[in-house]
């Protein structure tokens, strides 16, 4: 394989882990920045939660949503050092391996702390209201985009 095939393949594979680790967020964590998630609408549309439980939530998607935009933050970084990468070796040599391995960790990151946000916002539920929320999530996971 020619060099320059090997390093659009490179880009090819390293701009769909993105695109990949930015969807699952997405699938299951994008209730503070849009109001068309599915968890979002559930929580807040149709759960009758109690201004308590209002309070934490919202203090919770707060948080998660700092976090989530440093993340996302952190990731184009890996990705335009992985540009810089790919431009300076024209091949998969050692700076492009170390820089798709850190947008690789940084993808890992966020699906963890959206996972860790999921399960902070299960935990202010009530018993009676947990199997509503598990159901959403499994959608989400399974049927993203729906």
């Amino acid at each position: 394989m020619s060099r320059t095939r090997w390093t659009i393949l490179v880009a090819i594979v390293a701009f769909v882990a993105a695109l990949a680790g930015v969807l699952a967020g997405r699938a299951i964590g994008d209730h503070g920045a849009g109001h068309g998630s599915e968890l979002h609408a559930l929580l807040h549309d149709h759960m009758q939660l109690t201004p308590e439980q209002m309070r934490r939530l919202d203090a919770l998607e707060a948080g998660y949503a700092t976090r989530r935009a440093a993340l996302q933050a952190q990731m184009r970084a890996d990705n335009a050092r992985l540009a810089q990468a790919i431009s300076a070796e024209q091949d998969d040599g050692p700076r492009v391996a170390a820089a798709v391995d850190a947008s690789h960790r940084t993808m890992g990151t966020l699906q963890k702390a959206t996972l860790a946000h999921v399960f902070a916002m299960r935990r202010l539920l009530r018993p009676d209201q947990t199997p509503a929320f598990d159901r959403a999530v499994a959608r989400a996971l399974t049927h993203p985009g729906q």
